[in-house]
């Protein structure tokens, strides 16, 4: 589930104008949408598996598992009136150089916030807080190790 805080508490900001433009009201951009649109970003960038810590992963699997999928899993944004600022937590593929990933999603997050949200992304923290090898994910097959030779377990 997306932690989602901002600085003067309320649920909403406003995003000023970019044109010239007369405006005749007001847009309103919820935080768990900039959440959304952050953790879209990331899981966009090669190299990123996952986002979120372990019970976050736990709940997002058994939300995937119901076509429910939180895309602001793992995300956690402050918004201000012109600014942003998101930490993000994320399980990198191995062998993916740690550091240019985290470089990445550092850069996607901060196009993202610019094109989409219309803010400026002051800071974007990225914690890697696992690693994910393929070679787990392969179902392991025992009649099939050494050439069928007997198991050494039973």
């Amino acid at each position: 589930m997306a932690n989602v805080t901002n600085s003067t508490g309320s649920k909403a900001q406003v995003a000023p104008t970019a044109t010239g433009a007369p405006s005749t009201g007001q847009t309103v951009i919820e935080n768990g949408v900039v959440a959304k649109i952050a953790g879209i970003a990331a899981r966009e960038v090669p190299g990123v598996h996952a986002l979120g810590g372990g019970a976050a992963r736990a709940v997002g699997a058994i939300r995937d598992a119901l076509n429910s999928t939180d895309l602001a899993q793992g995300v956690s944004v402050e918004v201000g009136e012109t600014q942003v600022a998101v930490d993000v937590t994320i399980v990198a593929e191995y062998p993916a150089a740690l550091h240019k990933v985290a470089d990445d999603v550092r850069a996607a997050i901060s196009l993202a916030m610019a094109e989409y949200v219309g803010k400026q992304a002051v800071e974007v923290n990225v914690t890697i807080n696992d690693v994910h090898i393929p070679a787990d994910d392969e179902p392991a097959d025992d009649a099939a190790v050494d050439g069928g030779a007997e198991a050494r377990v039973l």
